[in-house]
């Protein structure tokens, strides 16, 4: 499993070189999590790591070089990429 998420983290710093590599794997888990607990809240069967893999790519290819922009306007997400001067990234 820390492989995999090894791996995502990685795709998201080449999409995003902005976010710090604990950053990302931040991210991911975040990404993760919140997907297996939406699913399995909408009543649906849990299809496996590779489902939850596949949509976090997904997210990854179509936004992950905006993710600091998204956490910037959301503050349920801003303390992700806050930096220790306060700025975000």
């Amino acid at each position: 499993m820390m492989d995999r998420y090894e791996q995502l983290a990685g795709l998201l710093r080449a999409a995003n070189p902005q976010i710090s590599e604990a950053k990302a794997r931040t991210w991911v888990e975040l990404l993760w999590e919140d997907f297996e607990s939406t699913y399995a809240k909408a009543g649906y069967d849990y299809q496996g790591v590779d489902m939850a893999e596949r949509f976090v790519k997904n997210i990854i290819s179509m936004y992950g070089g905006k993710l600091h922009d998204f956490a910037a306007m959301n503050p349920r997400y801003a303390h992700l990429l806050e930096s220790k001067d306060g700025k975000i990234h």
